[in-house]
């Protein structure tokens, strides 16, 4: 009853507003052309408006366009003549034997952009044809009588023809648009910013005024599809509206299919934004609820969450497991850019890793040196060594045969420092590297990239002397292997209590150095020297080779041991493992193989280090602390 009394109503209303011509002048309701008919309408459109669903006033139809659309035979074959055309000339026919409106004119111009994106047509010649230059003119002079949707696309179908922006016609559609924008819907102003995002349409005013409504209204979004169409187009371009987006994402986290999680994921990337809550949500649902997953969202999901430094593990193990079975028939691109994210993610899996030194054994012709390059370098990260590890690196010393000279002077160097890290740098790798005129081009240069290859060659050098005994050199010059100490590191819980507790032990500052910086490129957080009776020595009386300039010349005394503190934080292992990662694993061998006794301090597993110790009085500076599990996301 009460929606037939509402019914009833909206008739009386609307008849109402149609009969008085005198409130509302007739060119406001109809465009030119069809004034005669909006003074004698028929029933039928009437009821076509009582029977519209509201879905189509969510597309930016007015009534007054429900109506006229149905109740103009002319009209609709004028419609169906611009729809069926197949040819410019048959469009621009149209304006020589009919009298069009604004409306028509406007969609003849988007069913020419249609014909020139579908057939690859030359976009110039149509707009210098006289006929063009008719129909826009026919548009331009009734521009506010354009329906909503047509204006929309009227306004795309300009740009994509290439109509210079400072002509007037364009500018008068753009200014239209700009004043027609609180009447549209959520749903068209979304597609309007996507289609300026995808155009790079910049500096736009239109654009501005588009996002700024987007911000206001977004509590109007509905429906996973616009959510991630605007996060994974838009959202970049206004901070304010992405964090809109991403509570609105959060919200409807439950719904997102697999490849929504992959769009929603790229995009955070892409644009470094860590949500910890979203992806969390993201990753709670694809393990709950999506059991197989394509090749495509595995390798973007793990790329997305190795560019976040997002920690996963379900996920991860997940991810893993199901891309082992297509190992061996992915590309090279694709087997690069999966074991890279997860060398990132400090993640080793190792089916997934020995799959991985399988394809590259079986597909060497597929293989350039730079995946080559990627492979190591991930393995080295990680310091993985394939189970069939002389087959590999002869692979490797194979290929990379000839081919060094033709890399970039870093990954060079990335290359042969990974190598040293796996103890597989042949004579050649460092002779190529640390040749005096590979790095006098660094020399003097004191930006971060040319001193982290410095810092690199340090390293190598390092190998070269402590651990390829029949390498005859070049070496590093003295004046290259002081490398620059990074500035403000922040001093953890576990260094200052190491710290602490060797200072009371000691008993003298003369018998301990602290955070000592040697000439292989590592950092010794204490250093102390014991006599035969493990009774600690004064360190500066003593020769040391492992610094740049020694305090003292004298040689140990039969029987002393120098003893190095090695400080390993969690971010020095790989992801719930207790390997470290391959960096502090040669790390470790060059303190060693220079002749120190290595203590290994942790924050875990403490208590297992006092066997290392060289003297039951010094058990006091390992801390037994109870284990720290390292934080999720």
């Amino acid at each position: 009853m009460a929606a037939h009394l509402v019914r009833r109503c909206c008739w009386r209303h609307f008849g109402a507003f149609i009969a008085a011509p005198s409130a509302v002048p007739a060119s406001l309701l109809v465009p030119a052309g069809k004034v005669a008919m909006a003074r004698a309408l028929p029933q039928a459109p009437l009821a076509s408006f009582h029977t519209s669903s509201p879905s189509s006033w969510a597309d930016g139809f007015s009534v007054k366009e429900q109506v006229e659309d149905s109740g103009n035979p002319e009209h609709k074959v004028i419609r169906e003549l611009i729809e069926t055309a197949t040819s410019p000339q048959e469009l621009f026919q149209l304006t020589k034997h009919h009298a069009l409106n604004s409306n028509e004119a406007s969609l003849i111009i988007i069913q020419l952009s249609r014909l020139a994106a579908l057939k690859n047509l030359e976009t110039e010649s149509i707009l210098q044809d006289e006929g063009f230059q008719q129909v826009i003119s026919i548009m331009d002079s009734q521009i506010s009588q354009v329906w909503n949707n047509t204006l929309l696309n009227l306004l795309k179908s300009l740009y994509s023809l290439g109509v210079d922006s400072n002509k007037r016609e364009m500018q008068s559609v753009e200014q239209e648009v700009l004043w027609r924008l609180r009447r549209l819907t959520f749903r068209q102003l979304a597609s309007l910013a996507e289609f300026f995002v995808a155009k790079q349409v910049k500096e736009s005013r239109l654009l501005n005024e588009v996002i700024k409504k987007l911000e206001l209204r977004w509590t109007e979004l509905e429906g996973t599809r616009t959510v991630v169409a605007l996060i994974s187009k838009v959202g970049h371009i206004s901070p304010a509206l992405m964090d809109r987006l991403e509570d609105k994402a959060l919200e409807l986290a439950e719904q997102f299919n697999p490849d929504d999680i992959r769009k929603i994921s790229l995009a955070l990337a892409y644009q470094n934004r860590r949500c910890v809550p979203l992806l969390r949500a993201l990753s709670y649902h694809l393990i709950q609820k999506h059991s197989e997953l394509s090749l495509n969202v595995l390798l973007d999901l793990i790329f997305a969450y190795g560019k976040l430094n997002f920690h996963q593990p379900q996920v991860f193990q997940k991810i893993a497991t199901d891309l082992h079975p297509h190992v061996s028939t992915m590309t090279p691109v694709e087997v690069t850019r999966c074991i890279r994210s997860f060398s990132l993610l400090k993640w080793l899996n190792l089916p997934l890793f020995e799959a991985i030194a399988q394809y590259a054994l079986d597909n060497t012709k597929q293989l350039s040196v730079t995946h080559l390059c990627s492979i190591i370098l991930s393995f080295a990260r990680l310091n993985f060594q394939p189970s069939g590890i002389e087959d590999f690196f002869n692979m490797v010393h194979e290929l990379l045969q000839g081919q060094l000279d033709s890399l970039e002077p870093y990954l060079l160097t990335d290359l042969v420092w990974s190598l040293c890290v796996l103890q597989q740098a042949k004579a050649p790798y460092l002779q190529r590297v640390l040749a005096p005129d590979f790095h006098a081009q660094i020399r003097g240069d004191q930006s971060f990239k040319a001193q982290n290859l410095r810092l690199r060659l340090i390293n190598i050098n390092a190998a070269a002397r402590l651990e390829s005994p029949s390498y005859q050199g070049p070496f590093l010059p003295a004046e290259m292997l002081s490398a620059t100490q990074p500035v403000g590191e922040k001093v953890t819980l576990l260094q200052s209590s190491l710290r602490e507790a060797l200072s009371g032990v000691l008993g003298s500052q003369d018998n301990g150095r602290f955070n000592v910086h040697t000439i292989y490129g590592w950092q010794i957080d204490a250093e102390m020297m014991v006599n035969s009776e493990n009774k600690p020595l004064p360190l500066k009386d003593f020769a040391a080779p492992h610094l740049l300039r020694s305090e003292g010349t004298k040689p140990l005394p039969p029987g002393a041991r120098r003893v190095a503190f090695l400080r390993w934080e969690f971010p020095n292992f790989s992801n719930r493992s207790k390997d470290l990662l391959g960096r502090y694993v040669m790390a470790r061998r060059h303190i060693k193989a220079a002749g120190f006794l290595v203590v290994d301090v942790t924050l875990c597993g403490a208590a297992r280090q006092v066997a290392c110790l060289p003297a039951p009085g010094l058990a006091a500076v390992i801390l037994s602390r109870p284990p720290v599990r390292q934080p999720e996301g």
